[in-house]
């Protein structure tokens, strides 16, 4: 596997842990895209893809604190030439794969959440 892109993928996983919204934020390119069913359920665009870091921060910034709770207990990382797949269980217990797609510097430049 990439150490990089499994780097990426335990600091990515321990931002989210932090709560620390900043820090999940400096993982991404400003051009970054988040495709989530939860960004369909909140209304917030109909195709459920945000486009943009100040969306992403705007999407999760909201979210964020009406889950005091949010832990991802990482499962797995699987690693492609320039993506990798993050498996965790969330607090709630569900289990969710995160897609991110990964630039030549290194930055998040697309991501897609996948819930069971």
């Amino acid at each position: 596997m990439d150490t990089n892109l499994n780097a990426l993928a335990l600091e990515w996983v321990a931002a989210w842990n932090a709560h620390d919204l900043d820090r999940v934020l400096g993982l991404y390119a400003e051009d970054a895209s988040m495709a989530s069913p939860y960004i369909r359920a909140m209304n917030l665009s109909e195709t459920g893809r945000l486009y943009g870091k100040d969306a992403l921060r705007a999407y999760w910034g909201a979210a964020l604190p009406n889950h005091p709770g949010l832990h991802f207990d990482l499962k797995a990382v699987f690693a492609g030439p320039d993506s990798v797949v993050i498996h965790y269980r969330n607090d709630r217990g569900a289990e969710v794969c995160e897609y991110l797609r990964i630039d030549d510097v290194g930055q998040i430049v697309e991501g897609a959440a996948h819930h069971v």
